[in-house]
C-alpha cells in the first residue's frame, strides 16, 4: 500500500468514522485505478494522474460493462482521495474536479412476501442443530429489526438490552436502538443455550454470533451462504434471498402496514429521510384503497 493511500485511509477511519467495509472498498478502488494508470496510461503513481486519465478510466469502466452505481462509487473514492491530497498540499490540482458521476437510476427495492419469510424461518426450525437454531434466530432478528448484514454478524453479546431492544453500531459509528418483537426474544433465549458450540473450549467471546475464525464472529459470506442454502431447502429461488432483501422486506412490510416513515428511517439507521423514501412505492396500493373507501365523492358517484 502506498504511503499516501495508507494516510488517506487512516484519515477516513479516524475523522470520517469509515467502517472496515468502506476501508476495503476504497483500497480496492484505488488499487484498481493504480493498475489502470500503470498499464493503460503509463503513469507511475496516483499522485501524477491528470483529468484526462480519470476520463479515460471512466470510459474503460463503461466499455467493460461496469454498472452506473459501480462507476459512481469508484469515482467517489478517487474524488475523496484527491481532495485529501490537495488538502495536504501533495498535489496542486484535483484531477477529478468537474468530472461528474453517471446518473444512477433508482430501482425499487426487492423484498420477500410475509409468507416467504415465514417459510424460510420454519425451514430453519426443522434443522435440529445448533446451526439451525442460530440461523432461525438470525433470520427472525433480521426481519424484526432491518439490520444490515455487517451489523448483524458483528453484534456484541451485550447488544440486546433488557430483552426489549437491540443496540446497533451503524455506519459512521452512529448508535441506534431498535425494538425487538416477542418471537425474536423467544428465539434469543433458545439460541443462548447453544451459543457456546461456536466458541473454542475454554475461551469466551464478546460477540453475539461468535466464530472460531480470525474475526471472532461469523462472517458475512458464511451467513450469506447459509441463507442461500435454506432458500433451496424451502423451495424458494435462492437468487431472491439475501440479507439485504430481508432488510428491504422489514421496511416494505412496515410501510405497507402504515408505519411512520420517520420511524422506519430511525430503525434502518438512514441519515437522510430521502434514502427511506424509496419504500413509499409500497404505499401506492394502500393509498388508492383508502381513497376508494373513504373519499366522499366516491360514495356520491356510486349512488
Amino acid at each position: 500500500m502506498e504511503n499516501n493511500v495508507k494516510r488517506f485511509l487512516e484519515m477516513m477511519i479516524a475523522e470520517k468514522g469509515a467502517s472496515q467495509n468502506t476501508f476495503k472498498s476504497y483500497l480496492s478502488d484505488l488499487e484498481e485505478f493504480q493498475n489502470f494508470l500503470n498499464t493503460e496510461c503509463n503513469v507511475k503513481n496516483l499522485e501524477s494522474a491528470q483529468k484526462a486519465d480519470i476520463k479515460q478510466y471512466l470510459s474503460y469502466l463503461q466499455e467493460n460493462k461496469y454498472s452506473s452505481k459501480s462507476q459512481a462509487r469508484k469515482l467517489s473514492a478517487l474524488h475523496s482521495f484527491y481532495i485529501f491530497l490537495l488538502s495536504e498540499n501533495i498535489i496542486e490540482k484535483n484531477p477529478t474536479y468537474g468530472i461528474f458521476s453517471p446518473k444512477i437510476g433508482k430501482s425499487l427495492p426487492k423484498y420477500l412476501s410475509k409468507e416467504e419469510i415465514e417459510l424460510l424461518i420454519k425451514t430453519a426450525k426443522k434443522i435440529h442443530t445448533a446451526r439451525g437454531i442460530r440461523l432461525e434466530f438470525q433470520m427472525e432478528l433480521l426481519y424484526a429489526t432491518g439490520l444490515r448484514v455487517s451489523e448483524l454478524v458483528s453484534l456484541p453479546l451485550k447488544s440486546i438490552i433488557k430483552n426489549e431492544f437491540v443496540e446497533v453500531m451503524g455506519k459512521g459509528s452512529k448508535e441506534r436502538l431498535v425494538p425487538l418483537n416477542k418471537k425474536a426474544l423467544e428465539l434469543y433465549e433458545e439460541y443462548k443455550n447453544v451459543r457456546n458450540v461456536f466458541i473454542k473450549d475454554g475461551e469466551t467471546s464478546k460477540f453475539l454470533f461468535p466464530s472460531r475464525g480470525t474475526s471472532g464472529h461469523q462472517t458475512r459470506d458464511i451467513f450469506y451462504k447459509n441463507l442461500k442454502d435454506i432458500a433451496i431447502s424451502a423451495g424458494i429461488d435462492p437468487a431472491k434471498v439475501s440479507p439485504h432483501v430481508f432488510r428491504h422486506s422489514f421496511a416494505s412490510h412496515l410501510v405497507a402496514g402504515g408505519a411512520d416513515l420517520r420511524a422506519v428511517q430511525i430503525m434502518l439507521g438512514h441519515s437522510d429521510i430521502a434514502t427511506t423514501q424509496i419504500y413509499t412505492h409500497i404505499m401506492t396500493d394502500r393509498l388508492k384503497k383508502a381513497v376508494e373507501e373513504k373519499h366522499p365523492l366516491n360514495n356520491l358517484f356510486k349512488k
